[in-house]
């Protein structure tokens, strides 16, 4: 069974959502207008109406033709019942991943440290996003390493070790334009010898050449291995929100270059492009793990597909 948000969390779900789904069903209401059954021309609105929601191509066409099978069966359709049965399908859709539903900010009782790369390029909110996640296992009783091998941008270890103070948690970092490597092996170090429960490492956020990035990384799994041999445990990929399709773009480049093993989607609140999140989801079988939804530590949850449809299609 998955877990119910708190209140607190459930309304910040709402409200980052809120600019997505008025967009959405702007468009669909637009769509449907003078029509009262789901005919060939309203699946093709509603196509078009997904499609420009950053849903993705590739899913939109299973959402319409879960839809089309729909409409055979039940015959009469009414365009007044279509909230209900998108809700019903994407549901479906995203119940066919295998991942299960994180209940809260937790980690596997048998590995310690538990240790994850986190991957993104420049600017999606990933040493934002690393700050919270420190900030929200701290206050549930874990402690936690971070490793600033983000080296090659000053901003990202200024960014990080600010992140550490405000979180309590250390930092282990050696300045811009030093080895990340060195950097994450002294960070699992760190983690080893204090017995921490987690340890997290931001890494580089460029994408020029993903034979730079796939060595880059490799490096530095090959050098954490020497304290777990099944290092790293986790490898979070960063994307923003409001890019749309431009994340999609870069999770494929990512997934190509890196093993991720889970997704972390930002600036929900600041986008009408929520639906992405049905399509990466629904394309890449990875775990979409968190999203952000504001600025607040809070602000990053846990991704609960229940609970975000829930959302997406309520109606004040």
């Amino acid at each position: 069974m998955f877990k119910f948000f708190s209140k607190d969390n459930k309304e910040n779900l709402d409200k980052g959502l809120e600019k997505s789904k008025t967009n959405f069903f702007s468009k669909l209401g637009k769509a449907v207008v003078g029509k009262s059954t789901v005919d060939e021309e309203v699946l093709d609105e509603l196509e078009e109406v997904l499609i420009t929601s950053d849903v993705g191509v590739e899913t939109t066409i299973k959402i319409i033709e879960l839809i089309e099978a729909r409409v055979a069966r039940d015959k009469y359709l009414g365009t007044n019942e279509l909230d209900k049965i998108l809700k019903e399908e994407i549901s479906n859709l995203l119940e066919e991943d295998t991942y299960e539903d994180q209940e809260d900010f937790s980690l596997p009782s048998d590995i310690k440290p538990y240790i994850m790369l986190v991957v993104g390029v420049n600017g999606v909110g990933k040493t934002t996003t690393i700050g919270k996640l420190a900030s929200q296992f701290k206050a549930r009783g874990k402690s936690v390493v971070l490793g600033a091998a983000d080296t090659f941008r000053a901003a990202a270890v200024e960014q990080l070790n600010l992140w550490g103070e405000r979180a309590g948690v250390p930092v282990i970092s050696h300045g811009m334009n030093t080895d990340p490597a060195s950097v994450a092996y002294d960070a699992v170090k760190e983690g080893v010898n204090t017995g921490a429960d987690l340890v997290i490492i931001d890494t580089a956020g460029r994408l020029h050449t993903k034979v730079n990035l796939m060595n880059e990384l490799t490096k530095i799994k090959r050098v954490i291995q020497k304290f777990r041999e099944d290092a790293p445990h986790e490898v979070l990929l960063v994307l923003d929100g409001s890019t749309g399709q431009n994340a999609v773009i870069q999770a494929r480049e990512f997934t190509k270059a890196t093993e991720v093993t889970s997704i972390a989607i930002t600036k929900l609140d600041g986008t009408a492009k929520g639906g992405m999140v049905l399509g990466i989801s629904d394309e890449f079988k990875i775990p979409v793990k968190y999203i952000g939804v504001g600025e607040q530590v809070d602000d990053l949850q846990i991704f609960n597909k229940h609970e975000f449809v829930d959302s997406f299609f309520s109606k004040k």
